[in-house]
């Protein structure tokens, strides 16, 4: 409780600064959990709006840029991404987002300056904090037992484009539980416990309530699990089930 009063206390305390001098300040990347605290805070009284972007579209570990009224310019978030690649991909070991993530901390950055890592077959792009650029760029030479080589992504359509995988199916109404069930391949029963759990987030905000129903456009992230997007109902059945689409994220 005590880490949790801190944070918020850390977030209001950004807002007011950039409500007092009239510029843009910006938290470091924030998980679902804390993003699901910042939607329950109230910056009404700071008179700023708070954005949410993680360096591409959908990205899960997101920055809060706190935004004055009086600050017009668009917002420029703290975010680089480095792309790293084994020098010699005949030979490099089969690398997973654990062993990028746990090379990178071993270098002792905090996970709060490391943005999402999308692992792709022939590397895998890294987001970060500006300030940690340099020195990630400098340090990382290996992965596991793969040498490594770094790479500044400058270039908006050098950014990696998220891998989605298009689901169908019926379900008895457009209900999370039932929707998750069709989306990870289980019941809708076995479900149950992520979400009352507080394993569930829609579009970044816990959800705990099996009977949400999802909107089209709506991103679900489930803890162990993975993240998908409703896009749509496209039609009942004569038993009044609902065909739905999904689009999971690889």
């Amino acid at each position: 409780m005590e880490k949790e009063e801190l944070f918020k206390k850390r977030m209001l305390e950004l807002s007011k600064k950039s409500y007092y001098r009239g510029i843009l300040t910006y938290s470091d990347f924030l998980d679902l959990n804390e993003q699901n605290i910042l939607h329950s805070l109230s910056f009404q009284d700071t008179g700023v709006q708070v954005l949410l972007f993680g360096g591409y579209d959908t990205a899960e570990r997101q920055m809060a840029a706190f935004v004055s009224d009086a600050f017009y310019c668009k917002e420029d978030y703290p975010i680089d991404c480095i792309k790293i690649s084994p020098l010699n991909r005949k030979f490099s070991d089969v690398l997973t987002h654990r062993d990028y993530l746990g090379s990178i901390l071993n270098l002792g950055i905090e996970r709060c300056k490391i943005g999402d890592i999308l692992v792709e077959e022939d590397g895998a792009f890294v987001f970060c904090h500006t300030s940690m650029t340099n020195f990630l760029m400098e340090e990382i030479c290996r992965i596991k037992h793969t040498p490594v080589n770094t790479e500044l992504i400058t270039e908006e359509n050098q950014l990696p484009a998220p891998k989605r995988e298009e689901i169908s199916g019926t379900v008895a109404s457009p209900r999370l539980d039932s929707v998750i069930g069709l989306a990870f391949h289980t019941s809708r029963s076995s479900m149950i416990s992520y979400i009352e759990g507080g394993k569930v987030f829609i579009n970044g905000k816990s959800v705990v309530s099996n009977g949400y129903v999802l909107k089209e456009g709506d991103i679900v992230s489930v803890r162990g699990k993975g993240k998908f997007q409703f896009h749509s109902v496209t039609s009942k059945t004569k038993k009044n089930r609902y065909h739905i689409i999904l689009h999971k994220y690889c």
